[in-house]
C-alpha cells in the first residue's frame, strides 16, 4: 500500500528459478508443523533455523475472508488468477482479509503473494510464514486509536520493500518473529491521506542481512518505536538502522528522513537491546 518508499515502473520481478531455490532451502531446513508450533509458542525465533514444511498448497484466486479465528494448519496459500501477483504494484488485493478481532493462524504465504493479508481491525497473526514476500506482507487498517494489531512468531523472507505496513491508527506488537532479505520490517505510513499516531513495539526478533531498517515512524505525527531484545545477523558493518524518524505528510509526497538511532521519545531502545551475531 501507500508508504514512504515507492519503487519505479519496471521492478524487479522474482524468478522461477529463485522461487524454487528459495522453496528448496525451506523444505530442507523445515519442521514438522507440531515442533514448529511449538518452537514458535516459546516465542524465540532462532534466525531462519525453524521454517515450516507446509501441510499441502491451495491455490487462491478470491480473497479469503475472515472473522472470528481460522485455523490454516500450515498449508501453504498461494495467488492465482486475480490474485496472482508478485511485484510490488501498488493497489493490490491480499489472500487473507481479517475482519475486526479476527485470529490468523498457522498458515504459510507462498509465492505469487499479491498484497499478503489485511487487518481491517484488530487482529492476531500467530505462526504465520511468508515464503516470499509480494507487495507487502501484511497491512494494518483499523482506524481507531485502541486498535491493536499482534504479530507472534513466524517469519518472512524476499521481501523488496516492506513487511509490515503500518496504515492505519493504534498499537503494532511484534514478537518472536524472523525477518531476512527485507528493505523495512515495520513502516508507518508516510505519506497516507488519512494519518495517525501509531505506536509499535517490536520484541526477541531476529533479523538476517541484507535489509535497510527495522522500523520507520512519523515523528509529527506522534508515533513511537520500542525495541527490545534484537539479533541481527550477517551485518557486521551495521548497515541496518534499526529505527529511522521521517516527517510525514497526508499529500502523498515523499517524507523527510530526520534522523535515525535512539533518541527516547520517539526511537526508544539502548544500545544494549541490540546485538550482533
Amino acid at each position: 500500500m501507500t508508504s514512504a518508499a515507492r519503487r519505479p515502473a519496471g521492478r524487479h520481478r522474482r524468478t522461477i528459478a529463485r522461487r524454487k531455490a528459495v522453496l528448496g532451502g525451506i523444505t530442507a531446513a523445515g519442521l514438522t508443523g507440531a515442533a514448529l508450533l511449538a518452537t514458535s509458542m516459546t516465542g524465540t525465533a532462532n534466525a531462519a533455523a525453524d521454517w515450516p514444511t507446509p501441510n499441502g498448497s491451495q491455490a487462491v484466486s478470491r480473497t479469503i475472508e475472515v472473522s472470528g479465528s481460522y485455523d490454516g494448519g500450515l498449508k501453504r496459500f498461494y495467488g492465482s488468477g486475480d490474485l496472482g501477483g508478485d511485484g510490488q504494484e501498488e493497489g493490490q488485493d491480499p489472500i487473507f482479509k481479517l475482519k475486526d478481532g479476527a485470529v490468523l493462524k498457522n498458515v504459510v504465504i507462498g509465492s505469487p503473494a499479491a498484497d499478503g493479508i489485511h487487518c481491517s481491525g484488530s487482529c492476531t497473526l500467530q505462526n504465520v510464514w511468508w515464503e516470499d514476500v509480494g507487495e507487502d506482507a501484511a497491512s494494518f487498517k483499523g482506524t481507531s486509536s485502541g486498535a491493536t494489531y499482534t504479530v507472534t512468531g513466524g517469519g518472512a523472507k524476499q521481501a523488496d520493500d516492506k513487511v509490515f505496513q503500518f496504515n492505519g491508527a493504534g498499537k503494532l506488537n511484534i514478537s518472536g518473529f524472523q525477518v531476512s532479505d527485507f528493505g523495512k520490517l515495520v513502516r508507518s505510513c508516510g505519506n497516507c491521506s488519512t494519518q495517525y499516531k501509531r505506536t509499535i513495539s517490536v520484541s526477541d526478533v531476529d533479523v538476517t542481512a541484507p535489509g535497510k531498517s527495522l522500523v520507520g515512524i512519523n515523528t509529527n505525527y506522534g508515533d513511537t518505536a520500542t525495541l527490545k531484545s534484537v539479533r541481527i545477523h550477517g551485518d557486521s558493518s551495521k548497515k541496518i538502522k534499526p529505527c529511522v524518524r521521517y516527517t510525514g505528510n497526508n499529500t502523498g509526497k515523499e517524507p523527510v528522513e530526520t534522523g535515525s538511532g535512539p533518541d527516547g521519545t520517539y526511537c526508544r531502545y539502548s544500545t544494549s537491546d541490540i546485538s550482533y551475531n
